[in-house]
């Protein structure tokens, strides 16, 4: 699967920014968001789907992700959708590293 998304919020905008390229195979490169924004996006979009995809996120990468980052970006995200319980859902599976 892959997701598109358009950026409306300077958040998104930093995304892209952010994002780099990656070779899946010779002559095949993506620009793919890196792995905390992955986190950020998919945490605020709160589907059931995107939480598993999350666990798959931490499993490979937990303990080289940048969390001071991936929470001072989804906290202000949070508070605009006023949904609190994205945090604590991610902080619950991040102790859980």
């Amino acid at each position: 699967m892959i997701d598109l998304a358009l950026g409306g919020l300077p958040y998104e905008k930093g995304v892209v920014d952010r994002a780099s390229d990656f070779q899946f195979i010779p002559g095949i490169t993506l620009r793919t968001c890196s792995a905390e924004d992955l986190i950020i996006l998919k945490a605020f979009a709160d589907r059931t789907r995107d939480w598993a995809d999350i666990e798959g996120i931490l499993l490979r990468s937990g303990s080289e992700l940048d969390w001071e980052f991936i929470y001072a970006q989804l906290q202000p995200l949070c508070e605009l959708k006023e949904s609190p319980e994205i945090l604590q859902r991610l902080r619950g599976l991040q102790s859980e590293l």
